[in-house]
């Protein structure tokens, strides 16, 4: 989702939350290796703030409310959560979670984790960029495509 943003420089998936020995996908489809799947998020200020990306990613990208699941997929390797890379992106991800539980825009707790960043590995090269490589697969077609067009409806301003 994240590469269709005006102002996002790159989108680079991979693996945070483990460590480095444990650190592909083979290993962290198994759901024991501490590791979340995730995506590395370098972007603009100058064209779109942390707070903007944080609304795309509670609005489009997962569903906050689901414990350790992304769509079809189930595991602790799935759980939705936010690396911040200092202490006041944790503060600003924190501060926008309290806000969206006041305003109970969900019909269950927010469960996304914000935790400090230990370190980013980058997935496999056959899955960066995997969306836009293998848009006729079949889970692409059911899971990502919708969000796609919900990011192209919902911030028609920062689509691109």
């Amino acid at each position: 989702m994240f590469r269709h943003v005006k102002g996002v420089v790159s989108a680079t998936s991979g693996y945070a939350g483990g460590q480095a020995d444990t650190a592909s996908y083979f290993q962290v489809s198994r759901g024991n290796t501490g590791h979340a799947e995730s995506v590395k998020v370098v972007y603009d200020p100058k064209q779109i703030s942390y707070g903007q990306l944080l609304k795309i990613f509670f609005s489009v990208v997962l569903d906050p409310t689901e414990l350790n699941y992304q769509g079809p997929d189930h595991g602790t390797q799935y759980r939705s959560v936010i690396f911040a890379t200092n202490d006041a992106q944790r503060r600003v991800a924190l501060d926008y979670i309290n806000q969206l539980q006041t305003m109970k825009l969900y019909p269950a707790p927010i469960v996304t984790q914000v935790t400090m960043l230990p370190a980013f590995y980058p997935a496999e090269t056959y899955h960066q960029n995997y969306l836009a490589l293998h848009p006729d697969q079949p889970y692409i077609m059911y899971n990502d495509l919708p969000k796609l067009t919900h990011l192209r409806e919902q911030f028609p301003k920062v689509y691109q």
